[in-house]
């Protein structure tokens, strides 16, 4: 059975007028008014010159010719005026809609699922974020005013090249016609290429943002070049991108001057003979010849305009498709509320897949009452980190019930439940900033006695005291001037500080030194009362006191019990015990 290619996100001219233009109605109605007053203004000119040559000159009338100047300075000075304001106006206009729509995708982004995490670099939703949507500038900002400004202008002029010569706007408009098809073709082939330049570009995006954040194994593994290849190949690939746009712009472009390049060297004949056969005045050919340039300017404008919109339509694709992800909690099935968890956890038959039919979990059963300490213990990739992230809610079971004290997980809202849980992960990820800013990450409001307590309990002052700046000492990127056991127990002063119902403790001392870990002990005793806690931790001397241990293999429990039980049985949790005593 061959899978059927998922169908393209292509935002239309309809959805983007909905969702984009009209919503700003009142900006680009005043902008439209802005521009026809520009371009009625800038018309003024030729009519003045074919009025100076045929009447004022050859009449020698200086009042006139007065008046005249003042009336196309008047008019230079309002299309000035009105240029600048519809730049205010638009174009601030539009670099606000950028910033709603950087946050409206980040708030998107930040509620998918944490599979979708899994499965993403991180540069490259940064890319989605801030460089996707900036092509909408071109849609509100002076982009829109002046494609439809343009498109005024061009038929008031032809009209006015109409009335001056009927003949001579009829050679014109043939190579127009045809311009106008070849415009459509080319960028119908542009907007693909503007929408793989998209993608290039977050792939690039993040390969460099995950280079950058592994600097010391790049260094430490002497990969500097392997690196520099790995992003020179994918600049080059961007580079090719960007090659076959222009190329595809520039050909319109060309095609522009050389067609209506034909149409001026014919106006010339035509012109030309007209006058000398007293059909037309000089002063009419002036100012039909200024009327073709006011048509034709929009025309070749429009070239550079068609780009720039294929470019917004491929961002907005590119958003799209984001955007039509479905949230983490969307669904409609979380609505219950719970205000205060007990947090008695109860897996039923729970069966898990990362990958369809490649179950990492196989209908799991316990119990965890509310209160109790759950050791998770077995080899790498036996299926503990899956078991503690369904508990965390960070993922759903594929078949199977979980509940909490009695409710069906998938149905409690992920606020309620979230709010009363708290987890010290495998990574210990801290974020750049002061020791002060990461421990108070669950709690920005906590007063400074509560900061104290989580401190001291976690002994994190062990180590501030010898700093000058104590607790707001920066910390770097990820934590990165500190040890890693220094690191662990400020994520664990973050957990102590959230005072939470349910506890996730990911290999919480797992980067700690034999005296760290001693000075912690105590601290995850005092942690874990009276709350529903899950330990994962390689090092079994650290889940000794566990009220029930599960043993962990390929998906399945294999044991459960206490350790003095499990012991007593001499099966596989009696064999890592005694493997890593002899360690």
């Amino acid at each position: 059975m061959t899978k059927t290619k998922p169908k393209e996100n292509r935002v239309t001219m309809a959805h983007v007028f909905k969702t984009i233009i009209w919503p700003r109605k009142n900006q680009l109605f005043l902008g439209l008014f802005l521009i026809i007053i520009s371009r009625l203004s800038g018309l003024i000119l030729p009519g003045a010159s074919k009025y100076l040559i045929d009447d004022v000159i050859p009449s020698n009338d200086l009042d006139m010719l007065k008046w005249l100047v003042l009336i196309v300075v008047g008019a230079i000075t309002i299309q000035a005026v009105t240029s600048y304001a519809l730049t205010q106006i638009l174009s601030v206009e539009a670099q606000h809609l950028i910033s709603q729509l950087r946050s409206k995708v980040q708030r998107h982004i930040i509620q998918l699922p944490i599979r979708f995490f899994d499965n993403t670099k991180t540069g490259e939703l940064v890319s989605r974020i801030m460089t996707d949507v900036e092509g909408v500038r071109n849609l509100v900002g002076t982009g829109f005013a002046q494609m439809i400004g343009g498109v005024l202008t061009a038929a008031i002029s032809l009209g006015l090249l109409i009335y001056i010569s009927p003949l001579m706007t009829l050679y014109v408009l043939v190579p127009v016609i045809i311009f106008g098809f070849i415009s459509l073709k080319a960028f119908s082939k542009i907007r693909p290429i503007f929408r793989e330049r998209g993608k290039i570009n977050a792939e690039v995006t993040g390969r460099l943002t995950e280079t950058l954040g592994g600097i010391r194994v790049i260094k430490g593994f002497n990969a500097e070049a392997q690196e520099i290849r790995s992003f020179e190949a994918g600049v080059e690939r961007l580079f090719l991108n960007v090659k076959a746009s222009l190329t595809a712009t520039s050909f319109v472009t060309s095609a522009a001057t050389f067609l209506l390049g034909l149409a001026s060297a014919g106006i010339m004949g035509i012109g030309g003979y007209m006058i000398m056969d007293g059909q037309m005045t000089f002063g009419d050919f002036l100012a039909f010849t200024l009327y073709l340039g006011f048509m034709i300017a929009p025309i070749v404008q429009m070239s550079n305009i068609g780009s720039q919109f294929t470019e917004a339509f491929a961002g907005l694709d590119r958003t799209e498709e984001i955007m039509n992800r479905p949230l983490e909690s969307s669904g409609g099935q979380r609505i219950i509320a719970i205000p205060h968890i007990k947090g008695d956890i109860r897996f039923e038959d729970v069966s898990f897949a990362y990958d369809e039919g490649k179950e990492v979990l196989k209908r799991i059963s316990f119990n965890a009452p509310a209160g109790s300490v759950t050791a998770l213990v077995g080899t790498s990739g036996s299926g503990k980190t899956t078991i503690a992230g369904l508990a965390a809610s960070f993922l759903n079971p594929e078949s199977g019930l979980i509940t909490v004290d009695g409710v069906d997980m998938q149905k409690i809202t992920l606020e309620s439940f979230r709010s009363q849980l708290g987890v010290v992960l495998q990574d210990d990820f801290l974020f750049e900033g002061t020791i002060k800013e990461n421990i108070l990450f669950p709690r920005p409001d906590a007063t400074i006695e509560k900061l104290m307590q989580a401190v001291k309990a976690a002994h994190v002052h062990e180590f501030t005291d010898r700093f000058e700046d104590g607790l707001d000492t920066l910390i770097g990127e990820r934590g990165v001037k500190l040890s890693g056991g220094q690191r662990q127990r400020i994520a664990i002063a973050r957990a102590i500080l959230a005072d939470p119902r349910v506890l996730i403790l990911d290999e919480a001392t797992s980067n700690l030194d034999t005296e760290s870990e001693s000075l912690i002990q105590a601290s995850l005793k005092e942690l874990m009362h009276g709350r529903t806690t899950f330990v994962i931790a390689h090092r079994l001397s650290t889940i000794r006191q566990a009220d029930q241990i599960l043993v962990i293999e390929q998906g399945k429990i294999v044991e459960r019990g206490q350790h003095e039980e499990l012991i007593a049985k001499q099966g596989r949790y009696y064999q890592l015990y005694t493997y890593q005593a002899r360690i």
